[in-house]
This record gives C-alpha cells, sequence and structure tokens, in this order.
C-alpha cells in the first residue's frame, strides 16, 4: 500500500475590502417608466378562477372509490353545479323580494330548491341540505 499524502491546511485568500457602498435601492413611483418601456421582475397576477371539481372529484370518491373522471366530463359537472346554483340563487332572491324580505335565508333555499328540482331529487336534496345545516349550527 502506499503511504497516505499529508494534509497541508488550506492557505486562506486574504479578503479584498469593498471599496464602494452601493447606492441605497430608489423608490418606484408608480406609472414612472425606466428604459423604453421594458418590463423587468413584473409578473402578471393570475386570475383566480373558483370551480367545484375538487369537491366534484372529493364525491365521486366517496360513491366510487375505483372509478375516476375525464377533465371534459369533470368541466361539464362544473358547469352544471354553476348552473343548478344560479337557477337556486335566481329562485331565491325572487322570493325574498315577493315577500319583501331583504335577506336570503335557508328558508328561502329550501323553498326554491322545492321548485326548481324535480320530485323525488328535491326530497332528497331538502334532506341533505337540512342534515348540513343541522351539522353546521351545532357545531
Amino acid at each position: 500500500m502506499a503511504p497516505k499524502a499529508e494534509k497541508k491546511p488550506a492557505e486562506k485568500k486574504p479578503v479584498e475590502e469593498k471599496a464602494e457602498k452601493k447606492p441605497k435601492a430608489e423608490k418606484r413611483v408608480p406609472g414612472a417608466k425606466e428604459g423604453g418601456g421594458e418590463k423587468k421582475g413584473k409578473k402578471k397576477a393570475k386570475k383566480s378562477v373558483e370551480t367545484y371539481k375538487i369537491y366534484i372529484f372529493k364525491v365521486l370518491k366517496q360513491v366510487h372509490p375505483d372509478i375516476g373522471i375525464s377533465s371534459k366530463a369533470m368541466s361539464i359537472m362544473n358547469s352544471f353545479i354553476n348552473d343548478i346554483f344560479e337557477k337556486l340563487a335566481q329562485e331565491a332572491a325572487r322570493l325574498a323580494r315577493y315577500n319583501k324580505k331583504p335577506t336570503i335565508t335557508s328558508r328561502e333555499i329550501q323553498t326554491s330548491v322545492r321548485l326548481v328540482l324535480p320530485g323525488e331529487l328535491a326530497k332528497h336534496a331538502v334532506s341533505e341540505g337540512t342534515k348540513a345545516v343541522t351539522k353546521f349550527t351545532s357545531s
């Protein structure tokens, strides 16, 4: 075996002193453009889009854990929920206006569900809604 070489401590280079201090950053005035209108570091804020996709997926997994959903089908379901929401909100607003009340309460929502949704679906929706409101108020 070859003898090991002795380790010498690495020599440190002398630290050079800074001759000049950097000038402090100037405050930018809104609307003032620098250098011919170049956009430096400005990123356009993303517009947040609210969807029901995660909730649809959670319900799907509760009902059918082994089944997936395509993005096209998810988009259709999202549109469907937005449409139903709009119909229920319009009907609830109309009911509140008829009764000269400024607030849409759970009673208006329940009545609008009975008016908008057909038969058995309305009964199930009312029972699920009542259960959800009871759970919310008890916690």
